[in-house]
């Protein structure tokens, strides 16, 4: 799912949205893909400090944030700053 005119965001502003905890994605292989993207860009953001492109739904809209991946769980994503997005939310992950 690729999302149109998302808001490019800063990572401390993620804490002021608000997330449904319904899945944004439709498909078993783009579940699949988003949790293998998330995997590889929190080894990439702990090993060498990459940051990559989330985009993701928030309540407030689209949004997409450039940012590195500290800790990915199957429930949430943790991004440096402390800042949290639910994995449900995600669309997609750029390198």
């Amino acid at each position: 799912m690729e999302l149109i005119n998302e808001k490019l965001i800063a990572k401390e502003d993620i804490g002021k949205l608000h997330f449904n905890r319904s899945e944004v994605l439709r498909s078993e292989e783009a579940i699949r893909k988003r949790r293998a993207d998330l995997y590889r860009a929190m080894i990439l953001g702990n090993a060498y400090h990459t940051k990559v492109k989330i985009e993701f739904a928030a309540k407030e809209g689209k949004n997409c944030v450039e940012t590195t991946v500290w800790h990915a769980s199957d429930a949430d994503i943790a991004l440096k700053g402390g800042a949290i997005i639910p994995v449900c939310c995600i669309t997609s992950v750029t390198f």
